[in-house]
């Protein structure tokens, strides 16, 4: 059987989006497990993830605090369809990430982060698949707001595909 994930990270809402664009929240509400890589901000985001999506697995970010601190776990493991996969808000310096990751989650297949709003998608010499779904809400010096969309089968991650959201219009 296949589960399909949508993951994102660093959201900031309502920091820098009134809300999460509408493309978004079309996949988290079609997504079988939807994973958040840290720096919701507001606790109502939180809930509405939680009330609009099948399967939540979540973590805090460095700008979480209170209610979101008390109610979501640093670190997160779960197995998907036979996947060991790990969701974490940060990993450190982007030099030797590979390195210090795989030696931090040896029992893992695939390790979901956030933090720096950039895209990242590896795999380390020990097998590790690390992925950062950028930000949906704030680019910063990157070209696009971004989000993940994968399938997980089989012990399997398969169908990665970055998203680039249209740029915000104010209203």
């Amino acid at each position: 059987m296949t589960t399909t994930l949508a993951i994102v990270a660093d959201t900031h809402v309502p920091k820098r989006a009134r809300d999460l664009p509408p493309e978004l929240w079309h996949e988290i509400e079609d997504a079988a497990v939807v994973i958040h890589a840290g720096d919701w901000v507001d606790v109502r985001l939180l809930d509405e993830m939680e009330a609009r999506s099948r399967r939540l697995v979540a973590v805090f970010g460095n700008n979480d605090h209170g209610a979101l601190r008390d109610r979501l776990p640093e670190v997160a493991r779960v197995e998907i369809e036979g996947l060991r996969l790990g969701v974490v808000h940060e990993t450190g310096a982007s030099k030797g990430r590979e390195e210090r990751c795989s030696a931090l989650y040896p029992d893992l297949d695939v390790l979901v982060f956030g933090h720096s709003h950039i895209p990242w998608d590896t795999t380390t010499a020990t097998g590790l698949r690390l992925l950062n779904p950028g930000s949906p809400t704030d680019r910063r010096r990157q070209p696009w707001c971004t989000y993940l969309t994968a399938t997980a089968d089989a012990g399997q991650l398969t169908d990665v595909t970055l998203h680039r959201l249209p740029p915000r219009t104010t209203a």
